[in-house]
């Protein structure tokens, strides 16, 4: 077992499995439904590495490193197309919810660093791990190395420092986990919130961006004898798409240019936020029966293509003009989980798939045109991802010069590909590339990315974390604390009573916002609302961010 010790590469790969296995299986296991996850993997680690089991340090900050870059491009990638769409209607107040609390938890470390005199890099890691934020600590031990290594310091020096910064992060992370679900009920329960009521006051307000099917009649006398293009402007507005029509007992697609008479029946495809217009325009609502649209004689199928020609990537709905060219109708879109109405202006990319109806002949021609092989999608496009990563790295290097910092501010192997993979994710489809990876490939990619990150970082930490706990370093699971708790409780007392946010919509913002997936799946176990999610969702990228920046600037004020 000499090679173990030896420094080798196969020592290295041996030690790194054993600390990623053991963790891995130990976040398997709950207490009342709580788990610590993967971070086990950063405690076995260290555990390990205490009792001298190490890697040779240049390969250890390798391995780090690359850790780091695959985990942050994964999410990148993820939440790359929804990322400025986020900023829309309540996305807006909610982001800017997640921005205080960023500040909040910055603010706070300074507090707790002017009144104690803790170094303000130890409250870095600290914090880093009191919201449990691993790109943030990587961004923090880049910066604090590269600064010391800059100023003429020893590789032990940086090696030393990026040690205590994740000690510090071990010991606030636990509480960081626990207190912010503690938080949560404990809201709850002071607010009283009875989630049936909740629920039913949001239940209209679930998926205001989703596609939503309405049934009507005709009954304005302004738009009799008008076609469904002269009142929609080509049969699909930024907020409809008129799907079928009944006229007398007839079910078909309605010609752009057929004048509509009194008593037609259309069935339209909007979103919930705009249902009530469609009264107006057109006349009374009435129930969807969908078999009363589905009649045998008109031969009208409902399918759901996949997108899986790369030039189809980039194209509206409105360019591909499917109505026109194929008799057609798109009514919804699902991408990557969710179902989004079919707005002309809303850019196709691979991987999205197409809600149509139409004749089953039109459909498999479309279905030619878009590809609708999905056992392709289930290859990984790896060329744009390793040209992004090599991009990111290039950006995180770029100084980044300001008066008040002593030297400049890199966003470093964090940052750097994080922005390079959400840009490439928003971006991609417009410019007609390529970026598609199945949730699957992109979950892969992410774990192994942070499993590697989590081992190294555990394997530098152990060597001096119990002598780093002793020597004070259990106050800085009281820091931790403060840290955590403080800046959520401000920012659910601000949403519910200033933002007037319903309950769902806070557990999703607190969770997103302080980027812990614990909360996350805990809200959602506790409390059922699939909500929680898709608010997660909407905070996360751009906490994300700025938690990665808030590292890096205070290291930067400290130096």
């Amino acid at each position: 077992m000499n090679f173990i010790t030896s420094g080798s590469t196969a020592g290295a790969i041996f030690i790194l499995a054993v600390v990623i296995a053991s963790g891995l299986y130990l976040g398997r296991f709950k207490v009342k439904g709580i788990s610590l996850g993967s971070t086990w993997i950063l405690f076995v680690g260290i555990i390990l590495s205490h009792f001298g089991l190490r890697i040779n340090p240049t390969m250890l900050s390798f391995i780090k490193d690359f850790g780091l870059i695959l985990f942050v491009f994964a999410i990148g990638l993820q939440v790359g197309p929804g990322f400025f769409r986020s900023f829309r209607k309540d996305g807006l107040s909610m982001n800017l919810l997640a921005i205080g609390l960023v500040l909040l938890a910055v603010l706070t470390a300074f507090g707790i660093h002017a009144i104690t005199g803790e170094d303000l890099s130890i409250m870095t890691g600290i914090m880093s791990g009191a919201v449990t934020n691993t790109p943030g600590l990587g961004a923090a031990q880049q910066t604090v190395s590269d600064a010391i290594m800059a100023s003429g310091g020893s590789a032990d020096a940086a090696g030393e420092a990026s040690s205590k910064l994740a000690s510090a992060y071990a010991v606030a992370y636990p509480l960081g986990v626990l207190g912010a679900l503690m938080l949560v009920v404990l809201f709850r329960a002071i607010c009283r919130v009875n989630l049936e009521q909740e629920k039913a006051l949001t239940k209209e307000e679930n998926d205001p961006a989703n596609a939503y099917r309405i049934a009507c009649m005709v009954e304005n006398p302004a738009i009799f004898g008008k076609s469904v293009h002269d009142i929609t402007g080509g049969g699909n507005s930024d907020h409809l798409v008129v799907s079928r029509m009944m006229r007398g007992s007839d079910v078909f697609f309605p010609d752009l240019d057929m004048p509509l008479q009194e008593g037609d029946k259309l069935l339209i495809v909007t979103d919930i936020e705009h249902k009530d217009k469609i009264g107006i325009i057109f006349g009374q609502s009435f129930p969807v029966v969908m078999k009363d649209w589905q009649r045998p004689d008109t031969q009208l199928v409902n399918r759901r293509l996949s997108i899986t020609k790369s030039s189809i990537t980039g194209m509206s709905l409105r360019k591909l003009n499917i109505r026109k060219k194929y008799g057609v109708t798109v009514t919804r879109i699902l991408r990557s989980g969710i179902d989004l109405q079919a707005d002309p202006d809303l850019i196709l990319q691979v991987g999205d798939s197409i809600q149509v109806v139409g004749p089953d002949e039109s459909i498999n021609h479309l279905a030619t045109l878009v590809g609708n092989q999905p056992e392709t999608l289930r290859k990984p496009n790896l060329v744009p991802i390793f040209f992004g990563i090599a991009l990111g790295v290039l950006v995180g290097l770029i100084p980044i010069h300001l008066k008040t910092m002593p030297q400049p501010l890199k966003l470093g192997l964090a940052g750097g590909p994080l922005i390079v993979a959400i840009l490439l994710g928003y971006f991609g489809p417009k410019l007609r590339i390529t970026t598609y990876t199945a949730l699957s490939a992109n979950l892969m990619i992410r774990e192994m990315g942070i499993s590697l990150f989590m081992a190294a970082v555990g394997l530098g930490a152990g060597e001096n974390f119990i002598s780093s706990l002793v020597g004070g370093g259990y106050m800085w699971v009281i820091y931790g604390a403060v840290i955590t708790l403080l800046p959520m409780a401000i920012t659910a007392v601000l949403a519910r009573f200033v933002f007037k946010m319903d309950f769902f919509k806070i557990c999703g913002l607190l969770a997103g916002g302080t980027t812990d997936p614990a909360l996350l799946s805990f809200s959602e176990q506790m409390y059922g609302s699939s909500r929680i999610a898709v608010n997660y969702a909407t905070v996360y990228p751009l906490t994300m961010f700025l938690r990665v920046v808030a590292a890096q600037v205070m290291i930067m004020i400290m130096l």
